[in-house]
């Protein structure tokens, strides 16, 4: 069974970081491309980062470049997301998802195996 479980999540000051993790079970992470995304309040939900398998290549989107950085730690099956500079927009729902195929290609369109999330709250 495929399963991802976000963890991390919380409630931060604005300039302030935070670490999301999504550690995969059921399935070995290393070979597929994964995910960020969040969805903030009536909002609809987008694809922010996204990192390939065996070269773990990042892709960002513009609201979070520079900020944001995703990472994998293919021993422990995890996937993170260092959030830097936290601003009260990033309020939001952060899920990861993957395909279980090996690239990001078009990612931002949505993936098929999701997690259940973690509520990011920036705010003072």
């Amino acid at each position: 069974q495929v399963k991802l479980e976000e963890s991390g999540g919380g409630l931060v000051l604005p300039g302030g970081s935070l670490s999301l993790s999504c550690a995969a079970s059921g399935f070995a992470l290393r070979y597929y491309a994964v995910g960020w995304f969040r969805q903030a309040p009536g909002k609809e939900r987008e694809g922010i980062s996204c990192i390939d398998s065996f070269d773990g290549q990042p892709y960002y989107q513009p609201s979070v470049k520079g900020r944001f950085t995703i990472s994998r730690d293919n021993a422990q099956n995890t996937v993170y997301l260092q959030m830097d500079s936290l601003k009260p927009e990033d309020t939001a729902v952060y899920y990861c998802a993957t395909d279980r195929l090996p690239l990001c290609l078009n990612y931002t369109r949505g993936m098929n195996h999701w997690g259940k999330g973690t509520l990011v709250t920036v705010s003072s």
